[in-house]
């Protein structure tokens, strides 16, 4: 089976999912989506109101800003895969819960097993928590990490501020704009060293 059924497969599972509250109130489940074989796959929070609506990831202001992004390094969308720690709108888009999370994690690890990306990059705190722990977004954006997720083997992380906090915060612009643009070049590391 190609990456791209196995995905295919594994979003309908996804759909079908009810291990935690969050599915009763969504309109839908926003698996993920992109280049199955993807070399870089970004991982954000939780779908908000325009995911839930549409089954699409990070396509708000949010949404056009990351797509912003990737055109400065001359990827679009279709390059990467994009997805959310949860798969589900939280009410009221508050933050997801540990324990959603953790229900979660099943469908993030097989997304990450089938198309093996050579660099995750988590965009804001609850991405970076689940697989950096113990480091703080204000000090460590910008920098790659390797660390060994069970399941998963050993990863490079890049940690980025979310998309939406440069909406909020408008000082965030630039630095997201200039830690993004270090992507290339930790891709680059990665591949000497394998």
């Amino acid at each position: 089976m190609s990456k791209k059924e196995q995905l295919e497969k594994l979003n309908n599972q996804m759909s079908a999912c009810s291990l935690c509250a969050l599915r009763k109130n969504c309109t839908r489940v926003v698996p993920g989506e992109g280049n199955p074989k993807a070399e870089i796959i970004f991982i954000g929070e939780a779908p908000g109101k325009k995911e839930d609506e549409t089954g699409h990831p990070f396509v708000g202001a949010a949404g056009k800003f990351l797509n912003e992004m990737l055109s400065t390094i001359n990827l679009k969308r279709e390059d990467v895969y994009i997805t959310n720690t949860v798969k589900c709108r939280p009410p009221q888009n508050r933050d997801p819960l540990p324990k959603e999370i953790k229900l979660c994690w099943l469908w993030l690890e097989q997304q990450v097993k089938i198309i093996n990306p050579r660099i995750i990059i988590t965009l804001g705190r609850h991405s970076m928590d689940r697989f950096v722990p113990g480091k703080k977004i204000s000090i460590d954006h910008g920098k790659a990490f390797h660390q060994e997720i069970p399941g998963m083997g050993e990863r490079t992380f890049f940690i980025l501020y979310h998309p939406a906090a440069a909406l909020y915060n408008g000082s965030l612009r630039e630095t997201l704009i200039k830690d993004f643009k270090k992507i290339p070049k930790v891709l680059e590391k990665i591949k000497k060293e394998k």
